[in-house]
């Protein structure tokens, strides 16, 4: 019987990884890149300034106040984004409608102290858009990318939990790994890979599950709020500000940020919005967002009457023990908290998770091989085409999209699209390539042109842009510099993999014990 059991683990675990890898590798690598799609947007809007000698908070703020009465007097909202470790420099958007929509004016302050157009010239997805395909993938409704997301995220739970009780000395195997052992080399690496960061990996697909669960289980959203637009109210309150018609001017908002700070015990405000800005009744809302702590969603609103400085309302956001569980879940899935070395830390971990899920589909491939004696059903032959096009592939089509972030012209309409169409055509052609070319030549050529591709991105922003690494590392600017290093080291572990698969003799693949065959059948 527990025979039994641990086989029918095994065979879920290799046929559900099978038929869930291709996606999943695609939202590992997507969800990877997320933790700096910051530091990308930075990268894909080379206009904006570098970053310089921080300015002290109270002197930006004073000049950002300044700026906002000489150019967005007639606004409906004011906005002040403050400086944090991974947003070198303060912000400013106005308009009229939503204070966060798309459709404001922004400005950045640079190193000089003036302020600069945010958005101008380029139109980008930047790395936002890269982090949206994560969650909700791309050319789909949103709510049905949630869905497909959402069953994938459940498949790598299963996956993860049958793994564990397939390989019961999964941990004595993580201290294994023979080289050149054909079949046997590849169960090692998986099985390395696998449990370097398996509670990351627990820890990622259960909150993934969590993120969208009012989607997924919508029974109680329903019974309790009767429809999601009441549920999100609900969930994060919104103050109503209507306009007097009365005309009355704004306090100086460093008056307001010294108040807050005195409210918040030397705390400063991450974001200052102000509401009808010259009106009677505009408001002044601080906010201290709580993207320091694990918990997701904890934040702290002061509201002040911006005529007079009265204080109109504490807000601070309350959450029962399981909302409480629920944004730690958030906030370990997101990793906003976290400071550099632990974004490292993540983005290793999800590195690790690529991996883990890359070696598990080359390992079914190489099995099947062996069995067949040389020769390729078409089952077997759709699935090395597959893994070639996606694991070697989507690596190209990303590259891609950086490519056409700097190729494409600056003024073309819906330049945003066009680099996700980069993408997933660079990735279409080498899932097309691969089915032409024999196996192994297609492995070396198209891991070929993700290695030159990668490699060439810091010689292509050289020519195109200044931001490059002759002014970057100088100005000690490290998001921007980072981004073409790791390039280049992407390049040269591409380069590797092809070199080292150019070389390799073809040597008959060798089979595995017994415990290795039932952990593959």
């Amino acid at each position: 019987m527990k025979d039994s059991f641990r086989q029918s683990m095994a065979w879920l675990h290799v046929w559900g990884g099978l038929v869930a890898g291709w996606v999943l590798f695609f939202i590992f690598v997507t969800g990877t890149l997320g933790y700096f799609h910051k530091e990308i947007d930075r990268w894909m809007r080379p206009e904006l300034p570098l970053a310089g000698a921080r300015m002290a908070p109270a002197q930006a703020l004073e000049r950002a106040d300044h700026y906002l009465r000489q150019h967005a007097a007639g606004s409906d909202f004011w906005v002040v984004e403050m400086p944090d470790d991974r947003r070198q420099a303060l912000q400013l958007a106005w308009g009229n409608g939503s204070p966060f929509g798309r459709d404001r004016e922004q400005r950045v302050l640079d190193a000089t102290g003036a302020f600069v157009p945010v958005a101008t010239p380029r139109e980008t997805g930047g790395g936002y858009a890269l982090y949206r395909m994560h969650w909700k993938l791309h050319y789909l409704p949103q709510y049905a990318g949630l869905m497909i997301v959402g069953l994938f995220t459940m498949a790598l739970f299963v996956i993860l939990l049958t793994g564990i009780v397939t390989h019961k000395k999964i941990f004595a195997d993580f201290f294994t790994f023979r080289p050149g052992k054909g079949q046997r080399s590849w169960l090692d690496l998986h099985n390395l890979l696998s449990v370097a960061a398996l509670p990351f990996f627990l820890m990622i697909s259960f909150s993934g599950l969590v993120f969208y669960m009012e989607f997924y289980m919508p029974a109680g959203v329903t019974a309790n709020f009767g429809t999601m637009d009441r549920y999100w109210k609900a969930l994060e309150p919104q103050r109503d500000v209507a306009p007097s018609g009365r005309s009355a001017p704004v306090l100086p908002l460093s008056g307001f940020a010294g108040a807050a700070a005195r409210e918040w015990r030397g705390g400063m405000p991450d974001i200052i919005l102000v509401r009808h800005p010259g009106d009677a009744a505009a408001e002044v809302m601080l906010i201290h967002d709580g993207s320091r702590t694990i918990m997701r969603n904890v934040y702290e609103r002061l509201h002040y009457a911006a005529p007079d400085g009265a204080l109109l309302e504490r807000e601070t956001a309350r959450q029962s023990p399981v909302l409480g569980v629920r944004s730690a879940l958030l906030g370990l899935h997101e990793g906003i908290f976290s400071g550099w070395w632990l974004r490292w830390l993540y983005f290793a971990s999800g590195l690790l998770g690529c991996g883990m899920i890359a070696t598990g589909l080359v390992l079914w491939t190489v099995k099947r091989q062996r069995k067949q004696n040389g020769r390729q059903s078409f089952g077997l032959r759709m699935v090395e085409c597959l893994n070639i096009g996606t694991l070697a592939g989507l690596p190209v089509g990303i590259a891609a999209y950086f490519w056409a972030n700097r190729l494409l012209p600056v003024d073309l309409t819906g330049r945003a699209a066009w680099e996700a169409h980069c993408l997933f055509l660079g990735w279409g052609a080498m899932l097309l390539w691969s089915s032409l070319r024999p196996a192994r030549r297609a492995w070396i050529e198209v891991l070929g042109a993700a290695a030159g591709l990668f490699a060439g991105l810091p010689l292509l922003n050289m020519l195109t842009t200044d931001r490059h690494l002759g002014r970057t590392l100088p100005a000690a600017d490290w998001a921007l510099a980072s981004f073409d290093l790791m390039a280049l080291l992407a390049g040269i572990c591409f380069a590797a993999a092809a070199l080292h698969l150019h070389n390799r003799k073809r040597t008959p693949v060798r089979p595995v014990g017994r415990l290795g065959r039932k952990a593959l059948a």
